[in-house]
């Protein structure tokens, strides 16, 4: 389970660039002008091996008429509210101004950790520039800068010792998340597998705001339904409520074991579906797409469901090897195959492979389809196992693992999985030094 680890300071400082940095792509815009960031972005990160979600805020700036402004300054509170850890950022080039001691202000008043990052601090003379930041009040701060990467690994250093361990207890039961865009249908689908309207159920978007669990005991399965408020494009989310309810939504996919995503046959497999799905797999979860609605779906030919499937699978790529079922909740058609199919799923992602079975298996295929020279060096894979984590990652040694690039890692995960059923659940191959 990952902690939650939010940025905040007022506008222009970096904030940005920094989250772009730690997430490794350019997801949230950067731009010299104020203000550019209003919404937040969501990202995964890790560092020593400990795995953390990123929340980039807008700028905070207290006391201000402009109305976008004022959201600003709400949903940083509420970022700061939710997040385990909070880095606060500061721009060496401006000093001290009056935002930042008021964000500094908000800050005491926390009982969590809060990193001061004095940010734009690359060469000997702005580290002494730094030094005035004491007067905020928060202690210690660690110098670095957004743009070059310079000074962020003891920042990370110190926050992921920091960070709750969250690590699941054995006696807990499997947890499966619904999860997807407002108004798909999740309450109706959970008050259906339960047999009691348990959950408020309206046209309206948005009637969710929690996340809420219920235990599952039929049928000889065992386990906890999370139902979780809409993820609704970021762009849309206005009111304060909303945005904890996205948070929520968030936490929800951190802490589950297979995340049911929901989706409306009439709307399709959009972006924003899209994103609660890479939300999903980049957290490692085991994930089962449910098209409910298909009742309503009008001109239904011999091969729409097979269209309607390569369609989602062609903007999944390259992890496809996830089950696709089309559901109605209103009708109850498929909803118990649904469940079926996640414990199927969460049995896959606790699944190990004896290591000398898997070297059985795995070895003769290397040899018969051997990595690619590089440079003119050939690699040797000579063992290979699982390792011992929550979900499936497996360590491949050899004498020069640089050279093996990334098509061949697809190669070795999609023979894994035509080997050993790992249908639905994310794969990480790593080669490693013998």
């Amino acid at each position: 389970m990952g902690a939650i680890v939010a940025i905040v300071g007022r506008p222009n400082v970096g904030k940005s660039t920094f989250f772009n940095r730690l997430i490794q792509r350019r997801e949230a815009i950067v731009d010299a002008s104020s203000g550019v960031t209003r919404d937040r972005h969501y990202g995964k990160s890790d560092w020593n091996g400990k795995e953390f979600s990123l929340i980039d805020t807008g700028g905070y700036v207290l006391g201000s008429d402009d109305i976008f402004e004022q959201e600003i300054d709400k949903q940083v509170e509420l970022a700061i509210e939710e997040a385990d850890a909070i880095i606060f950022m500061v721009d060496v080039e401006t000093g001290v101004t009056g935002m930042d001691e008021d964000v500094a202000k908000l800050l005491r008043r926390v009982n969590k950790p809060v990193f001061l990052a004095v940010n734009k601090v690359d060469n000997a003379m702005r580290e002494e520039d730094a030094v005035e930041f004491y007067s905020l009040g928060l202690g210690d701060y660690y110098t670095l800068s957004s743009i070059n990467g310079s000074g962020t690994g003891e920042l990370l250093d110190a926050l992921v010792e920091k960070l709750p361990e969250g690590e699941k207890e054995e006696s807990e039961l499997p947890r499966f998340a619904v999860v997807g865009r407002p108004n798909a249908g999740k309450s109706s689908f959970i008050n259906a597998l339960i047999g009691e309207e348990r959950y408020i159920v309206t046209d309206i978007a948005g009637t969710t705001r929690d996340s809420i669990d219920t235990t599952y005991n039929r049928f000889g399965f065992e386990f906890n339904l999370v139902d979780t408020a809409g993820i609704r494009r970021k762009s849309k989310v206005k009111e304060d409520l909303e945005f904890y309810s996205v948070m929520r939504s968030v936490r929800a996919i951190e802490n589950c074991d297979v995340c049911l995503l929901l989706l409306d046959a009439t709307r399709g497999f959009d972006g924003q579906v899209e994103n609660i799905f890479w939300l999903a797999a980049r957290n490692n979860k085991g994930i089962v797409i449910l098209v409910n609605k298909w009742d309503l779906v009008a001109d239904k030919e011999t091969n729409t469901i097979k269209q309607y499937t390569q369609k989602i699978k062609k903007a999944i790529e390259p992890f496809t090897d996830v089950p696709i079922l089309f559901i109605s909740v209103l009708t109850k058609q498929r909803i118990f195959k649904a469940i079926e199919t996640a414990v199927e799923v969460y049995q896959n992602r606790s699944k190990k492979i004896k290591t000398r079975e898997f070297n059985d298996v795995m070895l003769p295929l290397i040899e018969n389809y051997p990595p690619p020279a590089y440079k003119g060096k050939y690699v040797k894979i000579k063992f290979c196992t699982q390792l011992p984590t929550p979900y499936p990652q497996f360590a491949f040694f050899c004498n020069l693992p640089q050279y093996v690039r990334d098509p061949y890692k697809r190669y070795l995960e999609n023979k894994i999985r035509e080997e050993f059923d790992f249908t639905g659940v994310p794969i990480k191959v790593f080669m490693r030094k013998k």
